[in-house]
């Protein structure tokens, strides 16, 4: 069932893109954050993001456990390796590896392309917490098998209460090509230094999984 892994079901696309980038918005050096993921309102699993930078390189790892009968699947696991940027991150290696199936992307890192254009599934919500969109973003995702492209676009500020708090909270929203696409939200808490606090995805069917952080831990 794919709702197992749902930061997947975060992509985006390529084009014309306003970014705020400033020293103080960048995250911590460390930080982890823990996710509790539901599936209309059940809970599937657990997932925790680990980043680490010091302002030059980076690399973000996340876990994945699933919780009743998604315990079964076993756990997941994605890296993200790469630098930063003035406009946030740039990949060179993504690796996703879990039961039955391992999938990894290199970037080239003398490519041209700009930052948004070159990120992979686990790296591009925190690349907004780098660099936050002023205006409408278009991103290329590399998964390991595909590129794929989306636009989101900033829906105002909104106050978002989680386990991990309530906070102060850029609110992003994903594009639709068409009306059968999946809807998807992002929710960084710029009283936190952008971190993603929430993800919500909605399928055509209704299907609505949720991602909200439980645990903000930084160094």
């Amino acid at each position: 069932m794919r709702s197992f892994f749902i930061p997947i079901l975060l992509s985006l696309a390529t084009g014309a893109v306003g970014i705020a980038r400033d020293a103080m918005a960048a995250p911590p050096r460390k930080v982890e954050v823990s996710y509790a993921l539901s599936r209309n309102g059940s809970a599937v699993a657990e997932v925790v993001d680990r980043l680490e930078h010091d302002g030059k390189t980076y690399k973000l790892e996340e876990t994945m456990k699933g919780k009743g009968v998604f315990a079964l699947k076993g756990e997941a696991k994605r890296t993200s390796t790469g630098t930063v940027a003035a406009d946030g991150l740039r990949p060179q290696k993504y690796e996703d590896k879990r039961k039955g199936r391992e999938r990894q992307h290199e970037f080239d890192p003398k490519a041209p392309a700009p930052t948004l254009q070159r990120q992979d599934q686990l790296s591009f919500a925190w690349t907004f917490a780098f660099a936050p969109p002023k205006g409408a973003v278009t991103v290329s995702v590399a998964d390991g098998n595909h590129v794929t492209s989306y636009t989101y676009e900033p829906a105002g500020r909104e106050r978002v209460k989680t386990p991990a708090g309530e906070f102060e909270a850029l609110k992003l929203v994903k594009k639709k090509k068409d009306p059968k696409d999946k809807g998807t939200e992002i929710w960084l808490a710029t009283d936190r230094q952008n971190l993603p606090v929430k993800i919500a995805v909605e399928d055509k069917d209704g299907t609505r999984l949720e991602q909200v952080a439980t645990k903000i831990a930084a160094q």
